[in-house]
């Protein structure tokens, strides 16, 4: 599900695997944390292209956005990420399991799944159970998923200054939302924006929510700085078209879109 393309026409291809979101759950990416060796594979991988060295620029598709934060988040040592462009990112997470559909039986599994969601075993064995964040159950959600809370900083006992540094050094920020996206519920967690802590309506637009205002990652810092944007476009999950992405994606890819380098490379998540 990954590749690394050239961002320039004058530039090679390279191919990475990542891995899911799950697995990216572990929070360093030195040697010494067992067990997120996907994850870990990958970052070395990234942290060993020369080709990198001066910086590239992240696009992430989906669930791959959170790979593609945790990378910039967690990872000391590696190169610089100078543009995230993020398409359909479950950036607050996602009130639904991403499974199989809106039939009877996709229904059943669905609940079934919910009950469990931050059990010990699901969270090991279903990637999107890292980022299923139910707004009526935000104690065990804070206390039992293993990828989320800690990318987003809402523990507030295990808070980390440094991820938020990381994450608002960003030249810019793309937030892509699909306007009919049917997958992610609600649509504008791909903005950041969620359900308030104990209930489903209203949906709150990232800039009422805590992860904004208290700024435990650096959006509001971002965004004061007019480094955010956010872009809404039809269609459902993923459904982008050629003329949005030459409108709001390439122009972030080309050497002009960088003050500090003249060598961009896309890492598509």
């Amino acid at each position: 599900m990954g590749l690394l393309v050239d961002a320039t026409s004058r530039a090679g291809k390279y191919g990475l695997q990542e891995g899911d979101a799950t697995s990216s759950a572990f929070l360093n990416c030195t040697p010494s944390h067992q067990g997120s060796v996907p994850f870990l594979e990958f970052v070395f991988q990234v942290k060993k292209m020369k080709e990198l060295s001066e910086g590239y620029n992240i696009v992430g598709l989906s669930q791959g956005n959170l790979i593609g934060r945790a990378v910039i988040e967690y990872c000391d040592g590696g190169p610089l990420v100078k543009n995230f462009i993020s398409i359909g990112g479950p950036h607050a997470g996602t009130a639904s399991v991403p499974l199989c559909g809106s039939g009877f039986v996709c229904i059943l599994i669905d609940d079934l799944i919910k009950s469990e969601i931050y059990s010990d075993y699901v969270q090991a064995h279903l990637a999107p159970s890292g980022y299923l964040k139910i707004p009526t159950d935000m104690e065990d959600y804070l206390k039992g998923c293993r990828f989320l809370p800690k990318l987003n900083n809402e523990i507030p006992s295990a808070r980390n200054t440094t991820y938020k540094e990381r994450f608002s050094s960003l030249e810019n920020l793309v937030l892509i939302m699909f306007e009919d996206d049917a997958v992610l519920i609600p649509r504008e967690t791909a903005w950041f924006g969620y359900y308030p802590d104990g209930a489903f309506s209203p949906v709150l637009p990232p800039q009422e929510t805590k992860l904004y205002t208290e700024d435990w990652i650096g959006l509001r810092t971002l965004d004061e700085a007019g480094r955010v944007k956010f872009v809404s476009v039809p269609g459902g999950h993923l459904r982008i078209s050629r003329s949005d992405m030459k409108k709001y994606i390439v122009p972030y890819l080309t050497p002009e879109a960088s003050s500090k380098q003249s060598v961009h490379r896309m890492l598509s998540l």
